[in-house]
């Protein structure tokens, strides 16, 4: 026989090694490394050295901040959340675990969704002890200042690096642009702009058709030829430096994201939705990703590929808005209060992409957050307002306004044009839902084959094919943002390019007047769009994903933009040739003059495309708006975007990003859609009538022993705590963290035995305790005594509707007041799977 004090210290080096077991040893199932999901995501790519990633249950209730249940008392739940270490205060006298747990820092495993009500809770009752406190002396009274104060400062520090960080990039991407053209050589670190700005070149204009200044220099020029005399040298010279360097900055950027950043890829709003819903995705906001990130698009926007920067900077935002949040720990330490500044930070994102600071409040609405409390909309707006102004002062577009694609029609629009404004809306969800679903489809190819493995050699090759077929076409040529800002342009009397091949009336002096007469060259240039528009919307659905930094925004603006200009010229010539056509009700003259805007109808375009790929409404009306600067045309934008909406609806059910959702598997419960079908929640709860007996806690009789038996044997994260295993008549549940780190806190400071009763309620052992048997353990503190329950027959609408407006992770289920099961978030997934005919085991944590 073994002397007590021996027994005991055996039993507590083996129970040392359950506890470490039950709590690092859980089953590495289906992803054996972060390898594997960032294959997955088009935001992903391949990490450098492979790294072992937990089991990923959605019944684990993380991270205990204090070690008692959110539902006890008040007092002792504020002592437990104040920020203190409440250490083990009374273990000695009566062995409960009392307030907060020492050495347990607040936070989430990776691929976890987080408790909303848990961590909200937290911080309810954090806040309630500081306003307690703050009358107690000038000390106190300061820290709940800067407690109440704390968003506002975050926000703000948000909206100044978010416009700094979005300035560099713009003034970094335009010199890497214009450098596959040629070189400043008085000073190589200026534009194509800048360097003629410093010449007597005052009529300099930046496009293909027009001469450059004295001061630049193209590469056919620095080697020594003539671009009038060696047409065809040059040419040649011209076609190879923009492939070399096209090539040069892809590498670069592939490379930088293989090697340091590998969620640096992709656009990130579909992931960014993930993680503004509550999902724990680490490493994807750090500041590796927000480096790379800001590198890459740089680099990806210069090469030329057919993609934008718009999306990765709302990813750069989110990134700021979490660096920012672990300045201030009351959103740095609670993963719920931290969406609300990532919520803020997309919107600020938004703000910086396109100059247009209410349309990325909307879009942060509409589009992205999960969670938006009104609190949350007055930081978002003042988030985007601050990132907006620090962007205009620098400046980066190099001219007064602070839109991307200042326009001034002066022409109103007619009635009649509505036909057609809804005609470019049916349009545009036409390319939306062809876009949508290739796109997905070369991307399940990418996935699920060889190709998948070779990440930098599809970007090479795709940067290769682009890079190729783009230099012939002076519209594919030119970059994205300004072939979208040509063709916004009305054409003046002045304009001298192919596309404004008009004839001019210069009879008058005073009235200079364009003939609406369209002449050879706008043939020409039609022609020469139509081509740019096959070419942007076959490549951009095999560019969409590749592990670059690679936006959607401005490709689809593109397409639109060029399909708007086709039909606007269309239009104008109509009224030309037949302009007392009663549909025109008389705006057009017998002078000759243009009564349409071709430039109108490429505004309108482009809002119906994007709105198509991405379902955008509200939002992308607000950011049309303001990326044009003008107000007058609310209605026709309007109607095309809602035109493009029901025609996408009616042909797929998912956005662009919705859909990337669900080919990654992201556990993302949207709630924009409803349950059509009649299942009640005995249909979705576990376990079901094959599987094992849901593994549970009685309140009085389980031992040390069994306790660590039960998290030695099992992988569950969550325990609901019953009367008995006959009565199974519900108490609480008490998560597996919270369980494994108060035995072992107790196993730390006290004598504890095989055969200690462990009590999960506070009055006393219900049955006769042996003779000379150990004094039980007092848990209660660290159940939850108030869990959400459901009963069997609920209807599953009730059950989803819980999950997402509660922002549940699990609830009970009972009859009568028994515990017959429990539905967690992934069960709701595993559920919606399964009525859609999709595959089960795609949910990512499964």
């Amino acid at each position: 026989m073994l002397s007590p004090s021996k027994k005991n210290k055996i039993f507590k080096k083996k129970s040392d090694e359950k506890v470490m077991l039950s709590n690092s040893g859980q089953s590495v199932d289906n992803y054996s490394s972060f390898d594997t999901l960032r294959s997955q995501s088009t935001g992903g790519g391949s990490a450098s050295a492979a790294a072992a990633v937990i089991d990923v249950n959605d019944e684990d209730i993380i991270d205990i901040k204090s070690g008692r249940s959110m539902m006890s008392s008040s007092a002792a739940a504020i002592n437990g959340s104040g920020g203190g270490g409440g250490g083990t205060a009374g273990l000695a006298d009566n062995r409960e675990l009392d307030g907060e747990l020492p050495h347990i820092q607040s936070h989430y495993e990776d691929f976890h969704t987080i408790d909303w009500q848990r961590d909200i809770a937290r911080d309810r009752m954090r806040h309630r002890f500081i306003v307690k406190r703050k009358h107690n002396s000038i000390v106190e009274l300061l820290k709940s200042t800067h407690d109440a104060w704390s968003g506002w400062l975050c926000v703000l520090l948000v909206g100044i690096s978010a416009g700094a960080v979005a300035g560099v990039i713009d003034i970094g991407a335009g010199w890497m642009k214009d450098l596959k053209d040629g070189l400043c050589p008085a000073a190589f670190y200026l534009n194509r702009e800048q360097c003629c700005w410093s010449s007597n070149d005052t009529e300099f204009e930046e496009t293909l058709w027009t001469d450059h200044c004295d001061q630049w220099k193209t590469w056919p020029e620095l080697l020594g030829l003539n671009e009038k005399s060696a047409v065809v040298g040059s040419f040649i010279v011209a076609y190879f430096f923009y492939i070399l360097w096209s090539l040069f900055f892809v590498s670069l950027a592939a490379l930088f994201v293989r090697t340091f950043a590998p969620y640096a890829c992709g656009s990130g709003i579909p992931e960014i939705k993930t993680i503004l819903s509550g999902f724990i995705i680490r490493g994807y906001l750090g500041k590796w990703t927000l480096t790379i990130k800001s590198l890459g698009m740089m680099l990806t926007v210069a090469a030329g590929l057919s993609l934008g920067k718009e999306g990765p900077l709302v990813h750069c935002a989110c990134c700021i808005g979490n660096i920012f949040s672990y300045l201030f720990p009351k959103y740095g330490k609670n993963e719920a209060k931290k969406r609300e500044i990532l919520s803020a930070a997309s919107a600020a994102g938004v703000s910086v992409a396109f100059g247009a600071p209410i349309g990325g409040v909307l879009f942060s609405l509409e589009e992205v957050s999960y969670y938006f409390p009104l609190k949350t909309l007055w930081r978002s707006f003042f988030c985007a307002l601050v990132a907006a102004f620090v962007l205009r002062s620098i400046n980066p577009f190099g001219n007064e306004h602070l839109v991307m694609f200042y326009i001034d029609y002066t022409r109103p629009w007619i009635l009649f044009e509505l036909v057609p404004f809804v005609m470019l809306g049916v349009f545009g969800g036409l390319i939306g839902n062809i876009f949508i679903k290739a796109n997905l489809r070369w991307c399940q190819h990418r996935k699920y084959s060889r190709l998948g493995q070779y990440p930098i050699t599809e970007v090479l090759v795709i940067t290769l094919i682009t890079s190729v077929l783009a230099f012939p076409n002076k519209f594919t040529r030119m970059n994205s943002s300004d072939l979208i800002k040509l063709l916004f342009t009305p054409c003046g009397i002045a304009d001298e390019i192919p596309l404004c091949d008009y004839p001019r009336n210069f009879t008058n002096v005073n009235e200079h007047i364009q003939i609406a007469n369209a002449g050879p060259g706008v043939y020409q240039s039609l022609g020469l769009l139509i081509l740019a528009l096959i070419f942007k919307l076959v490549i951009t659905i095999f560019t969409f994903g590749i592990k670059v930094p690679a936006g959607l925004f401005i490709p689809s603006l593109a397409m639109g933009a060029i399909i708007g200009r086709v039909v606007g010229v269309t239009m104008e010539q109509i009224a030309y040739n037949y302009p007392k056509w009663w549909v025109f009700q008389d705006a057009c003259s017998n002078s000759g003059e243009s009564c349409m805007s071709p430039g109108l109808y490429a505004v309108v375009g482009a809002a119906a495309v994007l709105g198509g790929v991405t379902r955008m409404t509200v939002s992308l009306v607000v950011i049309m708006f303001e990326l044009t600067g003008s107000v007058n045309f609310i209605v026709p934008l309007m109607t095309a975007i809602m035109a493009a909406k029901w025609v996408g609806d009616a042909l797929g059910k998912k956005g662009v990003y919705d859909a990337h959702i669900e080919l990654n598997g992201y556990p993302f419960l949207d709630n924009k859609e409803e349950f059509p079908h009649t299942t009640i929640a005995a249909d979705a709860m576990r376990p079901k009538r094959s599987e094992p007996p849901l593994a549970v806690l009685t309140q009085d009789t389980m031992t040390v022993d069994d306790i660590d038996c039960l998290l030695k044997s099992t992988t569950h994260n969550g325990f609901p705590v019953v009367v008995s295993r006959e009565s199974q008549y519900l108490v609480g549940f008490v998560t597996r963290k919270d369980l494994g780190l108060a035995l072992t806190n107790a196993k730390r400071t006290s004598e504890v035995f095989e055969n200690s009763l462990v009590l999960f309620h506070g009055g006393h052992v219900s049955t006769n305790p042996a003779p000379h048997a150990p004094e039980p353990i007092k848990l209660r503190r660290v159940v939850d005594l108030a869990p959400v329950t459901i009963t069997d027959q609920t209807p599953m609408e009730t059950v989803i509707d819980m999950f997402r407006k509660l922002g549940l992770r699990q609830v009970l289920v009972t009859h009568n007041g028994r515990l017959l099961g429990i539905i967690t978030k992934k069960d709701i997934l595993l559920h919606l799977k399964e009525f859609e005919d999709l595959d089960p085991e795609s949910v990512l944590f499964r």
